[in-house]
């Protein structure tokens, strides 16, 4: 049974308090996948009628971020990559999929994907993260890492 990660506030993607952000929902599956369904408006454009890459880079961020938190690692990106396959039409619901690639001592490579209804991937996204617990706790408090945990 897939599990819901709490928002986080102000936070551009998944927060609910920020008016100018996306407001994704993002879930775990058991396996330590994690996804969301989204559906790009207007206000995520960049070509007419499709989603800014921008946005949609910071979708599959995001995505493939909680993946590595959700593996037990404390991480600040530093290096993402995106491959845009195919534009995404605004107003049409996508599936996007985050998961750990691989980890190596405090650096962790994740995967992302965004798929259109076809099942077609229209995007690819590669992070580069690494653990850093100390910096994180600076940013969110002590005692506040299990805003980034599923409940």
């Amino acid at each position: 049974m897939a599990k819901r990660f709490p928002e986080h506030g102000k936070c551009f993607v998944c927060g609910s308090t920020n008016p100018q952000g996306m407001g994704a929902t993002l879930w775990v599956d058991e396996d330590g996948t994690v996804f969301t369904d989204f559906t790009f408006s207007e206000a995520q454009q960049g070509p007419p009628g499709h989603a800014h890459g921008g946005a949609l880079a910071a979708l599959l961020d995001e995505i493939m971020g909680m993946a590595v938190w959700q593996a037990g690692y404390q991480v600040l990106a530093v290096h993402l990559e995106v491959d845009y396959k195919q534009p995404v039409p605004l107003g049409m619901p996508v599936h996007i999929v985050g998961r750990v690639e691989k980890a190596n001592g405090r650096v962790v490579h994740a995967v992302g994907e965004i798929y259109l209804p076809d099942g077609s991937i229209s995007n690819i996204g590669h992070g580069v993260y690494v653990h850093a617990p100390d910096v994180i706790k600076s940013f969110v408090g002590v005692g506040e890492e299990h805003l980034f945990r599923p409940s």
